[in-house]
């Protein structure tokens, strides 16, 4: 008979609140799937762009052809992307303590400027600024759907008796 035990089978115990897990493997972990959609993505949009710039009976060869040189590439920008926004959004919760939507704006912020870093301060800044709003529109897109699918979830009063009248 096994002896049960007091152990998880995870590294980690299950996270009470998001600031549980430890922020490394959090990036890690995004910065992997990040690389993961890329590639898939651009697996998919290479290919298509590929097969359409090839010469009939050598679509096929022409696609794989710039699969193999452009899909990592995508890959590794989306990675790059993903790994740095996670960083940062790791940095912000530790530094504001909240869990809530201005760590994910304030982190595209910083990660559209530090992506652009190298194009000056103009360019830099105004990439800041593009990618807040990005993640400020996606944000508020996701709050908009949660209450739409959360308008049924409300709580309702129970319905009268029938030898009850309502008060006027």
């Amino acid at each position: 008979m096994p002896v049960p035990s007091t152990k998880t089978d995870s590294i980690y115990p299950p996270p009470a609140t998001p600031f549980d897990h430890p922020s490394p493997w959090v990036v890690l972990s995004d910065f992997g799937s990040a690389f993961a959609m890329g590639a898939v993505g651009g697996t998919i949009w290479h290919g298509i762009k590929g097969a359409r710039n090839s010469p009939r009976g050598d679509r096929m060869v022409g696609a794989f052809s710039v699969i193999k040189a452009r899909a990592p590439v995508t890959g590794g920008n989306f990675g790059v992307w993903g790994g740095m926004f996670s960083t940062f959004d790791c940095a912000v919760k530790g530094w504001r303590q909240k869990e809530d939507m201005w760590n994910a704006i304030i982190s595209g912020f910083m990660t559209g400027g530090c992506l652009a870093a190298r194009s000056g301060p103009k360019g830099a800044l105004t990439s800041a600024v593009m990618c807040g709003i990005l993640l400020s529109v996606f944000e508020g897109v996701g709050v908009l759907v949660s209450r739409v699918f959360n308008e049924g979830t409300r709580p309702q009063l129970p319905p009268l008796p029938e030898n009850m009248q309502p008060q006027q």
